[in-house]
């Protein structure tokens, strides 16, 4: 499910995000890549057992999927790869409908287990890049993604 028109409807019509493995360090991948997201009109929501009950980004922490008390769009994996198997069961039984899986995470067993399951899975690919990218948010940081276009999205806040 790499393809740009995939992308783009999945980044499109999914607003909620729980990212599992999520930091509360500023300097980490995670809190910068789940930041963007939010600064770009998505809901984030924590898990991390780590920090389960406190607030990371204005957000409560969670220590599972399954504790999270609202529904989930997609489950974005900031995890080493063997633990994405788990985090695929917990996402197909909470009923998520995409499994993102981040840069460096490629576990294609769980993809193809959320795929059997009727979920998106995206594997090896980091979201706020791919939002950057498809939706013209480059000049937040920056990212060399060889495409080039004079257009913003007129929804966009900048």
């Amino acid at each position: 499910m790499d393809d740009i028109s995939s992308l783009r409807r999945i980044l499109k019509e999914n607003r909620v995000i729980a990212v599992v493995g999520l930091s509360a360090d500023w300097f980490r991948p995670s809190y910068f890549a789940a930041k963007y997201m939010q600064e770009h009109g998505y809901r984030v929501i924590p898990v991390n057992p780590r920090y389960a009950g406190k607030e990371i980004l204005g957000a409560r922490c969670y220590a599972s999927l399954s504790e999270i008390p609202e529904g989930i769009d997609i489950v974005d994996v900031f995890r080493k790869t063997d633990d994405a198997g788990p985090i695929a069961d917990e996402a197909i039984a909470i009923g998520a409908k995409v499994l993102w899986q981040q840069i460096g995470v490629r576990n294609e067993a769980a993809a193809a287990k959320a795929r059997a399951a009727g979920l998106d899975a995206v594997t090896d690919r980091c979201v706020k890049i791919e939002h950057a990218r498809l939706f013209g948010g480059l000049n937040w940081v920056g990212v060399n993604t060889r495409v080039i276009s004079a257009k913003r999205p007129r929804w966009l806040a900048y």
